[in-house]
C-alpha cells in the first residue's frame, strides 16, 4: 500500500482534530467555520459553492490536472493582463469561481482518491455534479464517504436526479429549459412577428439550481449542528425548472389550460409590458387599478380609466386586444425619458430596457458598489460582480479572485494534509496532481 493510501486509511476511523486546523483565510463571514470540498464544474455546482464562499466558507475546488473546469476554455472573452493581452482565464469561469482555492487532483487514480478522502475528513460539505453512479466507481459517492465521515453533508447536482427513467441522461441548461416548460412560456406570442419559443438569455436553470442547492446545504448544516447527523442532497435541474415555473405552473394546475407565450406582456396583469416610445422602449408595470388610472391620466387619456371595459384588471385582461393598441399609440407620442420622469412623479412603476453598458454605468448600480476590482495573479486585476447578499454583521464579500488552475495545490496539501514539499513534488511527477 502506498504512503498516500496508508495515510488515508489511518484517518478513516479518526476524524481530524479541528483545533489543529486553520481555515485558508481569516474572515468574518457567516460560514467562516465551514469547509466545502467542491468537485463540481461548469455552472450550477460552482454557482452554489461561490455563494457559500462569498459567505465565508473555505471552498476547495478540485480540478482535473492540465485542463481544470470546462469553463476555463469557454472563451473568448478572457481576462486581460496589464498590456491588454488575453490571459487563459475565460470570463465565463471568472463569473462563478471567486473566493475559492484550486487544487488539481486526478480522481481516477487510487492515490488521487485517497487524497480526496483525506480532504473529506477535514470538510463539512461535499458538492459534486458527476453523472449518476460515476463517483461510486472511485469510492467517492455518499455511501462510501459517510462511512469515514458520518456527519458529512453531500450534495449531488444532476440533470434529472438520482432516480427515475431519465436519471442516467446528461442534463444541460438549454435542454432543461425546453423540457421543463420555461421555453413554452418565453418568447413572443405565436400570432405576432417573431413568435416562437425562446431560451432565457442566461443559463437560468443552472443558476436557480445553484441557488436551491445553496439553501439545501445551509439547511442540512443547521440540521447537522443540531443533531450531529449528516445527509444526502439530491438536486436535479429538471426538478428546479418545474418548481420555478411558479405562477405559470399554478395557473396550469388550477385551470387545466396550458399557458402560452406572452412575449413582454403578462398573462394576468394589463398593462404590464413593454411599449415603443418615440426614441426606444419603455417598461410599464401597473400592479393595481390605481396605478393604471395614473398611467393613462399622465398620458392625457383619462377616458381610458373611465371606460367600463378597462376599469378593473380582470376586465383589462379580458379586453387586452382592444386596450393595448390604444396605450401603444399613447406611449409612442413621447420619449422614454419623458415618460419615466412623468410616471415616476405619480408613482407608476416604469423603467428603461438597458444594455449592459447602461447597466454598469447606472448610478444606482455604481452607488451600490456592485462591481469590484480584485487583484489577480495573471491579469493583474479583474473586475467582478459582487454577491447581492448584504448582511450587516457577516457581510458576503469578494476576498480573492477566481483561482488559476492548481494555484493552491501546494498550500492545501502541505498546510491542510501535512504533506512535505518533496511528497507533493513526487505526486506531481506521477501525474496525480
Amino acid at each position: 500500500m502506498s504512503e498516500t493510501l496508508a495515510r488515508a486509511d489511518a484517518l478513516s476511523y479518526g476524524l481530524p482534530n479541528k483545533k489543529e486546523e486553520t481555515m485558508a483565510t481569516t474572515n468574518k463571514g457567516a460560514l467562516g467555520h465551514i469547509r466545502v470540498l467542491d468537485l463540481s464544474r461548469v455552472l450550477a455546482g460552482p454557482w452554489c459553492s461561490q455563494n457559500l464562499a462569498d459567505l465565508g466558507a473555505d471552498v476547495i475546488k478540485i480540478e482535473r490536472p492540465g485542463s481544470g473546469d470546462d469553463t476555463r476554455a469557454w472563451g473568448p472573452p478572457y481576462a486581460k493582463d496589464a498590456e491588454g493581452r488575453d490571459t487563459r482565464e475565460a470570463a465565463y469561469y471568472l463569473a462563478a469561481n471567486r473566493n475559492k482555492r484550486s487544487v488539481t487532483v486526478d480522481i481516477s487514480t487510487q492515490e488521487g482518491q485517497a487524497l480526496i478522502r483525506e480532504l473529506v475528513l477535514r470538510s463539512d460539505v461535499v458538492l459534486e455534479n458527476y453523472k449518476v453512479g460515476q463517483l461510486k466507481r472511485y469510492g467517492l459517492d455518499y455511501a462510501s464517504l459517510r462511512e469515514i465521515k458520518p456527519d458529512i453533508v453531500y450534495c449531488s447536482v444532476t440533470g434529472f436526479g438520482q432516480d427515475g427513467p431519465y436519471a442516467h441522461r446528461a442534463g444541460y441548461d438549454f435542454l432543461i429549459q425546453g423540457m421543463g416548460g420555461l421555453m413554452s412560456v418565453t418568447g413572443e406570442r405565436d400570432d405576432l412577428p417573431g413568435g416562437g419559443p425562446q431560451k432565457a438569455g442566461v443559463a437560468l436553470t443552472d443558476l436557480m439550481t445553484g441557488m436551491y442547492a445553496t439553501i439545501a446545504i445551509l439547511a442540512a448544516l443547521t440540521h447537522r449542528d443540531r443533531t450531529g447527523e449528516g445527509q444526502y442532497i439530491d438536486m436535479a435541474l429538471l426538478d428546479v425548472q418545474v418548481a420555478m415555473l411558479a405562477n405559470m405552473g399554478s395557473n396550469y394546475l388550477s385551470s387545466g389550460k396550458t399557458p402560452k407565450r406572452w412575449g413582454n406582456a403578462h398573462p394576468n396583469i394589463v398593462p404590464y409590458q413593454t411599449f415603443a416610445c418615440a426614441d426606444g422602449h419603455l417598461i410599464v408595470a401597473t400592479g393595481n387599478d390605481g396605478q393604471y388610472v395614473k398611467f393613462v391620466e399622465a398620458g392625457g387619456r383619462p377616458e381610458l380609466a373611465a371606460d367600463p371595459r378597462f376599469t378593473t384588471n380582470p376586465l383589462r385582461v379580458q379586453n387586452r386586444d382592444v386596450l393595448v393598441p390604444l396605450l401603444a399609440a399613447m406611449v409612442l407620442t413621447r420619449t422614454r425619458d419623458e415618460w419615466i420622469a412623468q410616471l415616476e412623479a405619480v408613482g407608476v412603476p416604469c423603467g428603461p430596457i438597458n444594455g449592459l453598458d447602461d447597466v454598469f454605468r447606472n448610478e444606482q448600480v455604481q452607488a451600490r458598489g456592485i462591481v469590484v476590482d480584485v487583484p489577480h495573479p495573471t491579469a493583474g486585476s479583474t473586475k467582478l460582480v459582487r454577491s447581492p447578499m448584504r448582511l450587516s454583521e457577516t457581510p458576503a464579500d469578494v476576498r480573492t479572485a477566481p483561482p488559476t488552475l492548481g494555484q493552491h495545490t501546494d498550500d492545501v496539501l502541505q498546510g491542510l494534509l501535512g504533506r512535505s514539499a518533496d511528497e507533493v513534488a513526487a505526486l506531481r511527477d506521477k501525474g496525480i496532481l
